[in-house]
């Protein structure tokens, strides 16, 4: 024991220990001036994320923000707020609150849930609703805060599969790439699909036996046997429809009858508006030119209920 007190009181022992006391003094010291080190600017920035209401007053942004304008939002606060950056009381909450506001407004899915339940429906645990701004402390991403800021400002890949993102590794690398090599023709096979039955279509399709106008391929005029109507075939159209004349040219007759009933129509509603509007004026020679305008097809569709009984 005497030995012991000796040591302790040697100037050695002493020495070492004011070292000791010294760097541990030193050390609290530093501490301190860290936990000290922030501006008022950076505790007004905390102290306004954590006494917004909702995730798009976090970001400061309306509801009908996109995407782009999201992004921008999220980029400016996560630089304030990032725990490196920000050593205010409660810049980590604030933080999380960045990335998760941001996180929900960018999945479609998560978003339509909030805007139509609110925020009681992004709660993962009964007792997040205890705290003011449970939402900062419940991750709602796929990713951690962290990893979302290091993807926008640290270079980190991150792919999304199947509705979630994955860290983009070097392991993976061969996998990913296969999957996106694959992704493209997947991305093709409706396409494809389409092409495949347009072509197969085209074997199938014929060509109708007559047309009312002449073109390259029906050049050869005739005429029906009741209504005396033109059209026109090919040069194998007897080989083909000589069976089937009669059927044809009712098909022909009734096509001719609805055109022509359309255009008598438009005829007519033209020269009745014209008429109107003349008298609308009080333009005399207006209304007599209105009055005079012809009506080509009504005139050929009455011919053809003059001369023919089949009406």
């Amino acid at each position: 024991m005497p030995e012991s007190n000796s040591m302790n009181g040697s100037p050695s022992f002493r020495r070492r220990k004011q070292e000791y006391t010294s760097q541990e003094n030193d050390s609290n010291a530093q501490n301190t001036d860290n936990c000290s080190k922030y501006t008022e600017e950076q505790q007004r920035a905390v102290e306004k994320i954590r006494s917004c209401s909702d995730y798009y007053e976090i970001l400061g942004v309306t509801k009908e923000a996109g995407e782009s304008e999201l992004r921008k939002q999220y980029k400016k606060l996560a630089l304030q707020l990032h725990p490196d950056k920000n050593k205010a009381p409660g810049a980590v909450e604030a933080f999380k609150a960045v990335g998760n506001a941001f996180a929900v407004l960018t999945d479609p899915v998560k978003r339509k849930r909030y805007d139509t339940y609110g925020l009681e429906a992004m709660q993962t645990t009964e007792n997040h609703t205890q705290e003011g701004y449970y939402y900062a402390h419940s991750f709602e991403g796929d990713m951690t805060a962290e990893e979302l800021y290091n993807m926008f400002f640290q270079g980190q890949t991150f792919v999304r599969t199947g509705g979630q993102w994955r860290r983009f590794q070097t392991g993976q690398s061969h996998h990913y790439h296969e999957q996106e090599s694959q992704s493209p023709l997947r991305q093709m096979l409706p396409l494809l699909f389409v092409v495949g039955i347009s072509i197969l279509s085209t074997f199938l399709y014929t060509d109708p036996p007559y047309s009312l106008q002449r073109t390259m391929k029906y050049l050869y005029e005739r005429r029906t046997s009741n209504l005396d109507v033109p059209y026109y075939v090919k040069d194998s159209f007897m080989q083909k429809y000589e069976s089937l004349l009669s059927h044809v040219e009712k098909q022909v007759e009734d096509e001719y009858l609805v055109n022509l009933r359309t255009s008598c129509f438009r005829e007519r509603n033209y020269k009745e508006n014209m008429i109107w509007r003349a008298k609308h004026f009080k333009d005399v020679n207006l209304e007599a030119k209105a009055k005079s305008i012809r009506t080509p097809s009504c005139d050929a569709l009455s011919d053809l209920y003059k001369n023919y009984n089949r009406f």
